[in-house]
């Protein structure tokens, strides 16, 4: 049924609510009982904080901050830290909600968190926002809920590795076990304890998802496209670490690009931009606007509903509204951010006969390398270091028993791209890889299994790995 402006007007849900509906709406294609549901559904501990910071000026401030962790079914509990204005309980509850299901689609295993911080960093400077970071995780320390076994943040919107470092150096001042200590948050410098790979991790994990969803012939025949990325005209939105990776990712795999979109505005030119030059041109100017040969767009969300085939919304969640779904063009919405797409326009986006790829699958790629990384500090070793040298030794031996055979020499470019070890980045990526497809595969099949959407499908697949976890544990006492 479509919805008029009144009744569109009447179903407005929260952030919380649109994930807990989707939930409902997986859950009855399970035969789980209810009291089980209804555990895998709740958010299981909340964390509401306000605590004072000195200004450089002096004066002191109160900040408000949030950690959610939703489900304890797995430990330690995994997910992000975001700094911005628009920060709520609400908020890190539903987004906590959602790491949960996405560490069970990707067998990671991780329970899920979320935290926030009600600022915007642009306002503060970087001694300021050194000083909100020490609070926030000596606040999460006093109420346990941070430590490698525990709960282990990561960066989000806002965050990144600085801001992990001053986190892992706070924890570390007041830890009793200072041997897993590096382990306690994710997406560090990698001179820090980081893993090389891990920046790009979300942005390349869109692209193998999106790649993989392409490569499906039935999907793209329905849709009118042909299989594959090359030549797929995509548009992105929001240019920050995800964002920018997906973009840069899609187009070296044969996509183009032929609108991008950021919070000072758009750009669109049909015929393809050039990321890096665009990316050159906002360090010069400070904008993308005006960029030579494309086209300005005013307002970011403009984009949205430029032609293409591919949409990829890589900002912050309810991007695509009931207001703005019938005037979306493309053929296929890559979920990069979190909840970009809200439940009712989801609706009228499906009948439209829109492929969307959800965000519960598609920007997992994140956790996935966190969770690479949070082994790499327990193991207290770097992936490739033992085997590198001997692969390298290995496969040169085996090109020089081809050579022997064949009387003929093996070209040098060849022997050094096949002659090469495996380091940390290579096994990284290729574990990202690995990790995406058969996600993506085991939700097709129960796509096709139960004739749903994809979301519905990739909740299903959640409930069903998280529900088995709690049937195995039992009920304590």
């Amino acid at each position: 049924m479509q919805l008029t402006d009144a009744t569109a007007e009447a179903q407005t849900y929260s952030f919380w609510e649109q994930v807990n509906r989707v939930f409902d709406r997986a859950a009855a294609y399970t035969d789980h009982p209810k009291g089980l549901l209804d555990q895998i559904k709740a958010c299981n501990s909340v964390y509401r904080m306000e605590f004072p910071i000195k200004r450089d000026d002096g004066s002191i401030e109160v900040i408000r901050a949030y950690r959610a962790e939703h489900s304890h079914h797995k430990l330690p509990t995994k997910g992000g830290i975001r700094y911005a204005e628009n920060v709520t309980e609400d908020e890190v509850m539903a987004l906590a909600a959602l790491m949960t299901y996405k560490c069970a689609i990707v067998d990671v295993p991780f329970g899920g968190a979320k935290g926030g911080v009600k600022i915007d960093r642009r306002k503060y400077s970087e001694t300021e926002l050194e000083r909100i970071t020490r609070r926030y995780t000596f606040e999460l320390l006093r109420k346990n809920f941070i430590g490698p076994g525990i709960d282990v943040p990561a960066p989000d919107y806002g965050t990144g590795p600085r801001e992990m470092a001053w986190m892992l150096d706070t924890y570390n001042s007041f830890s009793s076990n200072p041997l897993e200590a590096l382990a306690c948050v994710t997406g560090k410098p990698v001179g820090q304890g980081g893993v090389r790979g891990r920046k790009e991790a979300t942005g390349r994990g869109v692209f193998f998802g999106v790649r993989e969803a392409c490569s499906v012939v039935e999907d793209m025949e329905a849709l009118g496209l042909q299989p594959g990325l090359s030549g797929k005209r995509v548009v992105v939105q929001g240019l920050g670490n995800v964002g920018y990776h997906a973009a840069k990712f899609l187009a070296e795999g044969g996509a183009v690009l032929v609108g991008l979109a950021e919070i000072e505005g758009a750009i669109y030119n049909p015929d393809g931009l050039d990321l890096e030059a665009v990316m050159e041109h906002r360090r010069r100017t400070g904008s993308i606007l005006n960029f030579p040969g494309a086209k300005n767009l005013e307002r970011s969300q403009d984009a949205l509903e430029l032609p293409c085939d591919i949409l990829v919304p890589a900002a912050l969640e309810n991007q695509i509204t009931v207001e703005n779904a019938p005037r979306i063009q493309a053929k296929i919405i890559a979920e990069a951010a979190n909840g970009p797409v809200t439940i009712e326009a989801e609706e009228i986006l499906l009948k439209k006969g829109v492929l969307i790829i959800p965000d519960i699958y598609l920007n997992a790629g994140g956790v996935t390398v966190s969770y690479f990384e949070w082994l790499r500090n327990l193991y207290h070793v770097r992936f490739g270091r033992l085997s590198k040298r001997f692969e390298e030794r290995t496969f040169s031996r085996i090109l020089e028993v081809i050579e022997d055979l064949t009387g003929k020499r093996v070209p040098v470019e060849l022997v050094q791209e096949v002659a090469h070890g495996a380091d940390e980045e290579d096994l990284v990526n290729s574990g990202l890889e690995e990790t995406m497809i058969n996600a993506y595969q085991e939700i097709l099949a129960i796509r096709r299994k139960h004739s749903v959407d994809l979301r519905t499908a990739a909740f299903i697949d959640a409930i069903d790995k998280v529900a088995r976890s709690y049937l195995e544990l039992g009920i304590f006492p």
